[in-house]
């Protein structure tokens, strides 16, 4: 615990000490030139409660949550010759981010060793500093598979490329993973049929087929998701956990289209998890998002991912305003009440859910930004307590100030 902290410690002296670029360069050793990068997170959630409290301590009656989001110190080498590789840790949660080698084989095929994010998730693998809103979508939370040690290659021709991957868990497995801990394979391709210094049309697709695997090797998952809180102590749509779990297969659909100052941003989720004992079920959901620089600042494209631009007056600043629909749907059975004393229910009922976010960003300089959002939620899930369908619909204010190099 003292470990953490006295990294978290050293992460905010050093930003503050170092606001004037993006990373630091250490030095060159063994013809590698090390740099230093940094991100630090600070978040609070106030809660309009509807059915269940929200808070992560709901027992001392409080609707509202502080405290650090990301503390992530990164180290990264470039060379001797196409050799790169990175090392990266998050006192904050206590676990290693992208800590892997790899090897450019010329301008375009890289080869990669180690642990890294996996290819199902335009929104998942965008940098976090630079995320559109505080919390990312619920597709990407419930279906994204982020860090998992393996082996991929990657190919990027500029407005083409993919991606192959092999994965097993992931180097620091401290909770249990949503979608399971097992051994998989993903796939993404993208292509931008218009890609120019202001204008880009992207369409991207992904497959990741893994076993559903909990830590102690058993047949396990579960589909669940906060309500776009991080910190948020309850999901209000949940499969609950299938113990006779085989295999989880998610396929995705990528778009997005930016037009100067314009991004929208869209991607569709189904997950299939085959089962032993029982029928298999599929939960799917989707986001749609807008976001748009005020000062008129376009994003950047590269390898099949967006990137945030600096902004054109340090001063002032760069400002952002984003509006996101979000939607999951975890019912894979129906209900019939034609006993309403005793529902027969048929399947899995997990809940549906659908969220409106608006958001505004502020990134000052080149390495502070501060964010706040409004949720509204509307949920419902059967209750097997009262015998019909639960509705919860809170409301939550997010605020996040952040600091990077």
């Amino acid at each position: 615990m003292k470990t953490r902290y006295s990294l978290l410690t050293a992460a905010v002296l050093f930003t503050l000490a170092n606001t004037a670029s993006a990373q630091y360069t250490i030095d060159v050793i063994g013809g590698s030139e090390v740099t230093l990068e940094g991100l630090v997170q600070a978040d609070s959630y106030w809660y309009n409660d509807d059915f269940r409290v929200l808070s992560s301590d709901p027992v001392d009656g409080t609707d509202s949550d502080f405290g650090m989001r990301r503390a992530e110190l990164i180290l990264k080498g470039k060379g001797p010759g196409m050799w790169n590789w990175v090392i990266g840790y998050d006192a904050r949660s206590d676990k290693f981010l992208d800590n892997n080698i790899s090897y450019r084989f010329n301008g375009q095929t890289s080869v990669f060793v180690g642990q890294y994010k996996q290819p199902n998730s335009l929104e998942e693998l965008s940098s976090t500093k630079n995320n559109d809103f505080i919390s990312k979508a619920m597709t990407t939370n419930m279906q994204g598979v982020a860090r998992r040690m393996g082996a991929k290659i990657d190919t990027d021709y500029g407005n083409w490329g993919g991606t192959v991957s092999y994965f097993g868990n992931e180097i620091t497995n401290n909770e249990s993973p949503s979608l399971g801990s097992g051994q998989g394979y993903g796939l993404r391709g993208y292509f931008a049929p218009i890609k120019t210094d202001t204008s880009i049309l992207h369409l991207g697709l992904s497959y990741i087929d893994m076993e559903a695997r909990d830590s102690f090797d058993k047949g396990t998952a579960r589909l669940r998701v906060r309500p776009n809180a991080d910190a948020a102590n309850q999901r209000l749509i949940d499969t609950g956990t299938f113990n006779d779990a085989d295999r989880l297969k998610t396929t995705g659909f990528e778009a997005a289209y930016v037009d100067g100052p314009l991004k929208i941003q869209a991607e569709y989720m189904t997950t299939k998890v085959s089962r032993n004992l029982n029928p298999g079920f599929t939960g799917d959901s989707w986001y749609v998002y807008g976001v748009y620089n005020l000062t008129g600042e376009s994003s950047g494209y590269r390898g099949g991912v967006f990137s945030t631009p600096l902004p054109n007056d340090p001063a002032k600043g760069m400002w952002q305003l984003g509006l996101r629909y979000d939607t999951a749907d975890l019912n894979d059975g129906s209900v019939n009440f034609a006993n309403p004393a005793s529902p027969v229910v048929t399947g899995v009922m997990g809940g549906e859910e659908s969220n409106w976010t608006v958001g505004v960003n502020w990134y000052w300089r080149s390495n502070f930004k501060f964010s706040a959002n409004y949720v509204m939620v509307d949920s419902s899930r059967y209750s097997s307590s009262i015998k019909n369908f639960q509705d919860d619909n809170p409301e939550i204010f997010e605020f996040r100030a952040q600091l990077f190099w």
